[in-house]
């Protein structure tokens, strides 16, 4: 650009040949220093800012980062213990549940054992009754059997007896024994 510009003030001032030595350095090398100084202070007060800035950037973002892998692990390993204490609760609700089965089980055993023993004790229970009612029957019809022999000795001793009388009051006595030992 200075070359440009030595050019042009060339032409302005009426020279018609300009060479590339003919240059005016003093805009050039005033150019120069002045970018020299400009880079220089750049480089020495704002680089610096624009670097630490850059490098805190990148810090927090980095800390971002990590503290979002260290939130998904976090998550990670609760959505894991949630699904442990889970499976847990399944085996131990399935447990109870077995559990419960077989104190049904139990309760309905020992329900119709006890059943069954109440039975068998009722028909013990009965049977004796039905002994004692049996032997009571007897012990009456044997009474009443006397009672008749009583009776028929009293009517025989009344009176004489034929051999036809004689058998209907055996064949009187047996029937009365036999219809009081069916009732």
């Amino acid at each position: 650009m200075p070359l440009l510009l030595a050019a042009e003030e060339a032409v302005e001032q009426g020279v018609e040949h300009v060479g590339v030595m003919d240059v005016n350095w003093l805009p050039a090398v005033t150019t120069l220093v002045v970018f020299l100084i400009a880079f220089g202070f750049l480089y020495v007060k704002v680089w610096p800012q624009i670097v630490k800035g850059l490098d805190d950037r990148q810090r927090k973002i980095r800390q971002e980062i990590d503290t979002a892998e260290e939130a998904r692990e976090q998550a990670k390993a609760a959505l894991a213990e949630y699904e442990r204490e889970l499976a847990s609760a399944r085996d131990e609700a399935s447990q109870m549940i077995a559990k419960a089965k077989i104190g049904a089980q139990a309760a309905a055993q020992e329900l119709r054992s006890r059943n069954e023993a109440e039975l068998a004790e009722l028909k013990q229970r009965a049977a004796r009754e039905i002994e004692s009612a049996k032997r009571s029957a007897i012990s009456e019809l044997h009474a009443e059997a006397a009672t008749l022999a009583a009776d028929i000795a009293s009517k025989i001793l009344q009176r004489e007896i034929s051999a036809e009388d004689q058998q209907r009051l055996i064949d009187d006595s047996l029937r009365e024994l036999t219809s009081a030992r069916h009732r």
